[in-house]
């Protein structure tokens, strides 16, 4: 891999990271509002609708995301939604103390913010990532997701021992900014705008990639994608992944300090040990799928539906396991932990689907992909919080149970209808062609 190329994936993976640390902080709010004198008395719905608020917000500009990537590129849409969340989190400490609707209008803006980032990060894989290495690269900088999480709830859980738990949000918040400023000067939309890109990576790009489109004047095949059935095929499939992860991660910190009554410390290190296995089989798994593409061992299609069985099947399995070890800490976090590390295989799958779908329209398509799977994140803390008043091993069973049987049947969709073929909408309409800004390894643009 060319080294600009490197550059531009090492900031959409430390973007991802922290896109992770804001989810892991997410899931923290329903682990200490209780553990600092009461200072927040809120119920457990109350906790459901303020955790549930940043994903309406999440699935509110993931399309407008998506066509401002595909139109403007992903730098900008990406990099602002990044920064605002990042100011946001900083004023979570005022928006909690102000009220319980505070923290829900705080955390639902958020959300506003952070919906752009995946849609737009999609956009520019598809303008610097060849086929045959979008398992493991697209693993790399999707898996930055875990390490956020790994990152966020080790540190919150040592944070909130030894001082006030607005420290966390001051500390994420500032390295948000942080990113914001290192993002400005690594990435480029794309080859064409990169200032310092060698020839050698343009001949490198252009023969693995055919040249890259600008998308500016391309109207979105809304009909045809409508009617594709591997398009619904990886949206059905999306909302059960979703389903799975959102559950753990936003409320597994609940269970093990609830049910089974791990210290804060500890919460915060057990929390994260499935993040931080599944990013090591995240990583594992996409070199395994490249290799086994680029060998010819399997087809695209083979790989991307039976790495994403293996991405359902086993914290599916994993998380049952988990509600009927009892009492029994060590089974109980070692279940979890490995139930999530099959989950990594999503990544070089599920994740990069909507690339071999349609190259063309990768942002829009992650957009409605990602965007309705994140429907799951609200309605997950909400069921949870009906399903678990009082807070008990055989109500969290419950919602395993459901976890269990929403992952299991979309994955059963997605392996029936899914594809990893290139569609035929992925073609411009013949009007369009013409207007269609190409980017050629030997030249500048042509119009």
């Amino acid at each position: 891999m060319p080294p600009t190329c490197a550059e531009s994936l090492l900031s959409g993976s430390l973007c991802i990271c922290i896109v992770g640390c804001d989810f892991g902080v997410n899931g923290k709010i329903s682990n200490f509002p209780r553990s600092n004198n009461n200072e927040f008395d809120w119920d457990e719905q109350t906790q459901g609708y303020i955790l549930s608020a940043f994903y309406w917000g999440y699935v509110i500009t993931h399309l407008p995301g998506g066509l401002l990537a595909q139109r403007f590129g992903g730098k900008q849409t990406l990099g602002l939604g990044i920064l605002s969340t990042a100011l946001l989190t900083l004023a979570t400490p005022f928006a909690a103390r102000a009220g319980a609707n505070w923290m829900i209008a705080v955390r639902l803006l958020e959300g506003l913010g952070e919906g752009t980032t995946f849609p737009a990060l999609n956009q520019l894989l598809a303008q610097w990532v060849p086929p045959l290495e979008r398992g493991r690269l697209g693993s790399l900088v999707f898996a930055g997701n875990q390490i956020g999480i790994v990152v966020s709830s080790t540190l919150s859980g040592v944070l909130l021992e030894y001082y006030d738990w607005p420290v966390i949000f001051y500390l994420f918040g500032t390295l948000g900014v942080l990113w914001y400023v290192l993002w400005l000067f690594l990435c480029y939309n794309d080859p064409a705008s990169h200032p310092y890109i060698s020839e050698k990576e343009k001949d490198y790009l252009a023969e693995t990639l055919g040249g890259i489109k600008r998308k500016e004047h391309l109207r979105v095949p809304w009909m045809a994608m409508a009617t594709s059935l591997p398009l619904w095929a990886l949206i059905i499939g999306q909302i059960g992944h979703d389903w799975g992860l959102f559950t753990i991660q936003t409320d597994l910190p609940k269970y093990m300090k609830s049910v089974m009554k791990f210290s804060i410390v500890q919460n915060g290190i057990l929390s994260s040990l499935p993040f931080l296995v599944m990013w090591f089989t995240a990583l594992g798994s996409g070199v395994l799928s490249d290799y086994l593409l680029k060998k010819k061992v399997w087809t695209v299609n083979t790989a991307r539906k039976a790495f994403t069985t293996v991405a359902s099947v086993g914290p599916a399995l994993g998380v049952i396991l988990a509600s009927y070890a009892g009492c029994n800490k060590v089974a109980a976090a070692t279940l979890f932990t490995v139930g999530m590390a099959f989950m990594g295989f999503f990544y070089p799958s599920l994740k990069v689907n909507a690339l071999d779908l349609s190259p063309n329209y990768a942002g829009t398509l992650m957009a409605l992909v990602n965007g309705i799977g994140a429907i799951s994140g609200i309605i997950t803390p909400t069921l949870i919080g009906y399903l678990t008043p009082n807070q008990t091993m055989m109500e969290w069973r419950k919602v395993f149970w459901v976890s269990f049987v929403v992952i299991i049947a979309t994955n059963i969709v997605y392996v029936i209808i899914g594809s990893g073929e290139v569609q035929p909408w992925n073609e411009p309409l013949a009007k369009d062609k013409e207007e269609t800004v190409t980017w050629n390894a030997k030249s500048q643009w042509q119009f």
